[in-house]
């Protein structure tokens, strides 16, 4: 059997996430509908975050999402492997901090949340970071079902490529 490779949620760790969500619902609102962020900047974080935690159906879901809100394959496809190249200058800093944040298991080290901080102020860096844990909930949950797919077929299902 394939080893799974992915990372997934802890018990402990999902309804960590879940409860940092429920204690701000109105800034985890804002950033879905796009209030908080410019939607093409809050897909660009998404996109971010999936290029280090892989999961298949955010990918699928996001690729989508971004195109639809105007990006470009290439842009979607550079975001996707990691890669911030022809991205709006302001921008830039978040787009690194997300993959730092992502590559974290979502604990930056202090200098690179103040870094964010002084860059976007703090209203606008607490919805990056609320854009970068809800894209973290989802893709560990996918990753998860995935772990689970994996499991009970004796490692037949719940491995993809991405």
């Amino acid at each position: 059997m394939d080893i799974y490779k992915k990372r997934i949620y802890s018990v402990s760790a999902f309804f960590h996430d879940i409860f940092a969500v429920l204690k701000k619902p109105g800034l985890a609102l804002g950033v879905l509908w796009g209030i908080s962020l410019n939607p093409r900047f809050r897909e660009r974080l998404f996109l971010a975050v999936i290029s280090v935690n892989r999961c298949r159906y955010c990918t699928y879901f996001h690729t989508r999402s971004a195109l639809h809100s105007g990006l470009t394959r290439d842009d979607v496809q550079r975001l996707l492997t990691g890669v911030v190249e022809n991205v709006p200058v302001e921008e830039v800093n978040a787009l690194l901090y997300a993959l730092h944040w992502a590559d974290t298991n979502g604990r930056p080290d202090s200098q690179a949340r103040a870094d964010l901080v002084e860059a976007y102020g703090a209203k606008k860096s607490r919805a990056i970071e609320m854009a970068l844990l809800l894209i973290r909930i989802g893709s560990l949950c996918g990753n998860s079902f995935d772990y689970l797919l994996f499991r009970l077929s004796c490692g037949r299902w719940g491995l993809s490529k991405t």
